[in-house]
């Protein structure tokens, strides 16, 4: 019997589940424009899965890569929930270098 499929599934799910706390947390102590660090950090994750030749460390990675993204397209939604109550605001966040630039850009949305 091949667990490889399984075993893939679970990590993808338990991988997934931390995405998560990752957007909350990220979006309460840098704001949502560090969307542009995230989605960076999963386009490089998901370019070193490429070349590494372990089927498994390459999925893993591929889909840590793929979780990044994702959240750094779902930091502007968490900022509106943080607005609406659902989460604890945090009033004073760490600044970000380029802020100023980002501010300018629109953020990703899917």
């Amino acid at each position: 019997m091949n667990f490889f499929g399984f075993l893939l599934g679970i990590a993808t799910l338990l991988i997934i589940g931390l995405g998560f706390p990752l957007v909350i947390r990220g979006e309460r102590i840098f704001g949502y424009l560090c969307w542009p660090y995230m989605m960076s950090i999963g386009l490089l994750l998901i370019v070193i899965s490429i070349f590494i030749n372990i089927n498994w460390i390459s999925a893993m990675i591929g889909v840590l890569g793929a979780t990044f993204i994702w959240g750094s397209t779902e930091l502007k939604e968490q900022a509106v929930r943080t607005e609406m109550g659902w989460y604890p605001f945090k009033p004073n966040k760490a600044g970000l270098p380029f802020s100023s630039i980002i501010k300018k850009w629109k953020a990703p949305h899917l």
